[in-house]
């Protein structure tokens, strides 16, 4: 069987009071709609047809790395209408999945299971029991076939007190669909198409209607204006907060952690509060994240300790190091097994070897520092002439004083020692002590300057 998705994507969202398009607006750190072709692709769906409109340049930017069918809605006709924009890329004997692109939540248990359904029925309908059914359509039914959708406004009061509710999220043949679709009609008061209307055509047919329920309503509820977007955020983030926990990490407050991207844990590990998670995270056993860290795109081996306020970005941290608190390892850092870098220190490109040190007010850039030396407080490598890039190597066991700098490129030999103060521009070779400052002269009876 051959599955195809139609992705209702056209709106431009007016109510978001935005120059972005809708679905374009991230939850987690990604386009809402991004969230549903991720979805997609997890179920296996064979071919995907975007239904656009406002702000395509942006959509097509955007969304430039998935395979689409690109499909104008060049006129917001209704529903109906926009799945219509699809059918050149629809076959007959494709089976046709139709989703709304505002609602990212949608799980790829819930997609699979109306595939599923449809192996025994004509048509599934998504539908989902919530406690206020005020305003929506109610799903009627005679056992498991559904026999209409009844709007609020034309419900009996019988009616009115089902709670099963249509969400728009609907599966069926692709002959069935290209014969409803041209069936339908604009004669309503808003002069669109509506999709729905080809419910009542296939109840009329006598096709078999089933309904797939979704596991919440948080699940299929749309975004359109940005209390909802913030709502489906924290929703969103309560759901990866509770995997991480079901995986046995502990939260210190599940409702402060933000995920954006992929994050794999092992055991023992804890998380305090306002961090943030982004890109792919890797994290070891028993490692401990202190409060507002950002981790982005980071490797944190076992038993390593992020202190609060530092950040990882593109950085790899091996088993029992530590890091900050305020610390910054940019991209290309690596710490090797229990080094550390203290309050205020910044890395760039740059290793620090097995049990190395530098615990504050330190600049390490473009360098490799060798296992066990210990980089003094203010400490810089000047990498950077304005131009290019140099290197700074510092050897096994050194000592390098504080408010040191070391002019790359230059070597700094194993075991050797760098006087506090000193402006280091030429190799130091192994085992020699370093001193390169100027001479200190003090001067009797100075007088300070005074103010006129």
């Amino acid at each position: 069987m051959s599955v195809s998705a139609v992705v209702l994507a056209a709106g431009k969202g007016t109510r978001m009071k935005s120059s972005l398009p809708k679905v374009l607006h991230p939850v987690a750190g990604k386009p809402m709609v991004q969230h549903i072709l991720d979805t997609l692709g997890e179920v296996g769906v064979q071919s995907v047809n975007l239904i656009y409109g406002h702000g395509a340049e942006q959509l097509q930017s955007a969304l430039v790395n998935n395979q689409l069918n690109w499909c104008l809605q060049a006129e917001q006709l209704g529903t109906g209408h926009a799945v219509m924009q699809a059918l050149p890329n629809i076959q007959e004997q494709d089976d046709v999945l139709i989703l709304v692109g505002d609602a990212p939540l949608i799980k790829s248990n819930t997609l699979q299971t109306m595939i599923s359904a449809k192996q025994h029925s004509d048509l599934v309908l998504l539908t989902v029991v919530v406690d206020d059914p005020t305003g929506m359509g109610r799903i009627i039914r005679e056992g498991e076939q559904v026999k209409a959708i009844v709007e609020h406004k034309d419900a009996s009061d019988a009616q009115r007190q089902i709670n099963e509710i249509n969400t728009g999220i609907m599966m069926m043949g692709g002959a069935d669909l290209k014969r409803w679709l041209g069936a339908l009609k604009n004669d309503n008061a808003q002069q669109e198409y509506y999709l729905t209307d080809i419910i009542e055509m296939a109840a009329t047919e006598g096709k078999l209607i089933r309904a797939a329920q979704a596991s919440s309503d948080i699940e299929v509820e749309g975004i359109n204006n940005r209390v909802q977007l913030a709502k489906i955020e924290r929703a969103y983030q309560l759901q990866q907060a509770e995997n991480l926990m079901l995986n046995g990490v502990s939260l210190a407050d599940p409702s402060r952690l933000d995920i954006r991207g992929e994050v794999s844990t092992g055991s023992d590990v804890s998380i305090d509060v306002n961090v943030v998670l982004e890109g792919k995270v890797e994290i070891g056993s028993k490692v401990k994240i202190g409060a507002n860290c950002i981790l982005k795109d980071c490797v944190i081996a076992d038993g390593a300790v992020i202190e609060p306020f530092s950040t990882v970005e593109e950085a790899s941290v091996g088993a029992e190091c530590t890091v900050g608190p305020y610390a910054r390892l940019r991209p290309g850092s690596v710490m090797k097994t229990k080094s550390k870098v203290g309050n205020f220190v910044e890395m760039k490109k740059t290793e620090l070897g097995e049990g190395a040190k530098a615990n504050h007010l330190t600049y390490l850039g473009d360098a490799i520092v060798g296992a066990g030396a210990n980089i003094g407080a203010g400490t810089i490598t000047c990498n950077y002439d304005g131009v290019n890039k140099f290197k700074t190597e510092i050897g096994a066991g050194a000592f390098v004083g504080s408010n040191s700098s070391l002019v790359a490129p230059v070597t700094i030999g194993n075991n050797s020692t760098v006087g506090a103060g000193s402006v280091v521009t030429k190799a130091v070779e192994d085992d020699q002590l370093a001193i390169a400052r100027g001479k200190q002269r003090n001067i009797a009876e100075w007088q300070r300057p005074q103010k006129k």
